[in-house]
């Protein structure tokens, strides 16, 4: 994050709203925590009247029904118990986790299976999910068989009723949106009670509304393998790119955020529904501005998936704001959407 333009290229989304006004006695305050296997952070400008300690009771709240919801590595949640429920049933869930599947179904059909809510076994196989870690690469007939049991078709939805369809063998992983949807309920929240300032961050995804003291809007540096790697230095800083954050959210998929190594190859957390393994092509990050973090969280995850040339294809037909960056012999490469150029001030 960042709290000053000096020395870095700025991008201003084309439509921005009129923040509110701060109260007159409006603090910064910081309230943190940990969830989902990473932390969250969330800085506010509220009045002194309204307590820190509620503040951070009602946010741990919103956070802790997502995952008792949609956590895949809580045995309890609704989806570890849809997960593993028989063949044939149907279940009525909740309505955020009703709300997250819906729209993480509609995105699967949008991009045909590069996004896919279904492949829970595949990223099981692979390591990423609350399995012990395989010691080696899992082999073609493994792989074989977890892709039979997944795929979004055969997840049937009674929109009605709210209820869903275990067909056989099917496990969620809502991992790549559920984070979104988090920050996105806190954002609701905080607004039910008054909040007219704030910048949430879960596990680095973002969204920010509304004006600082200095009337500036929360300013929040977009993320970049580089910078990853240098970790914060001078060089990486050069080239980095900041967004004013005010009714938007930001959320960002890197092949750099969770890596196994199986033997002597390492790989991505970030797998392809369509053939079953990690993705292997240039792109090193994918990052989406949207209305909504849950959207951009899905987004960035399909987007990574399609690669640069149907990724941007896709963002272009659909109007997205996002950058990809790819690895090339000479470094990073970057390339913006139409819909991001033109925030460049």
């Amino acid at each position: 994050m960042a709290n000053t333009i000096n020395s870095k290229r700025v991008l201003i989304p084309t439509s921005l709203e009129t923040p509110p006004e701060l109260p007159a006695d409006a603090q910064l305050r910081q309230l943190q925590g940990a969830t989902m296997g990473t932390h969250w952070t969330v800085k506010l400008m509220v009045s002194g009247s309204i307590s820190p300690a509620y503040l951070q009771l009602g946010i741990e709240r919103q956070l802790a029904q997502v995952v008792a919801q949609m956590s895949h590595w809580e045995s309890h949640s609704n989806l570890c118990k849809f997960n593993h429920a028989a063949a044939g049933t149907w279940h009525v869930l909740p309505a955020e986790f009703f709300q997250v599947l819906d729209y993480a179904l509609y995105l699967a059909q949008q991009t045909a299976g590069a996004y896919d809510p279904s492949i829970g076994k595949l990223v099981d196989l692979w390591g990423f999910g609350p399995k012990s870690k395989p010691q080696t690469m899992p082999n073609a007939n493994a792989i074989a068989a977890a892709m039979q049991d997944a795929g979004w078709q055969r997840v049937q939805v009674d929109r009605l009723l709210r209820r869903v369809r275990q067909p056989g063998g099917l496990s969620l992983d809502l991992s790549s949106i559920a984070k979104g949807y988090a920050v996105d309920q806190v954002a609701r929240w905080l607004q039910s009670q008054g909040v007219v300032s704030y910048l949430i961050e879960v596990g680095g995804e973002l969204r920010g509304y509304g004006i600082k003291q200095d009337q500036q809007p929360w300013w929040v540096e977009l993320e970049h393998p580089a910078t990853q790697a240098a970790q914060g230095s001078a060089a990486a800083n050069d080239s980095s790119t900041i967004l004013a954050l005010h009714g938007w959210a930001i959320a960002t998929s890197g092949d750099y955020r969770q890596q196994i190594q199986l033997g002597d190859r390492n790989f991505s957390h970030s797998i392809d529904p369509r053939s079953g393994y990690p993705l292997t092509h240039s792109v090193a990050s994918v990052t989406v501005l949207h209305a909504e973090c849950m959207v951009a969280d899905a987004l960035a995850t399909a987007l990574m998936v399609m690669g640069l040339k149907q990724g941007m294809a896709y963002a272009e037909e659909w109007r997205l704001a996002c950058r990809f960056i790819s690895k090339t012999k000479d470094g990073y490469r970057e390339s913006m959407s139409q819909a991001m150029r033109l925030m460049l001030s």
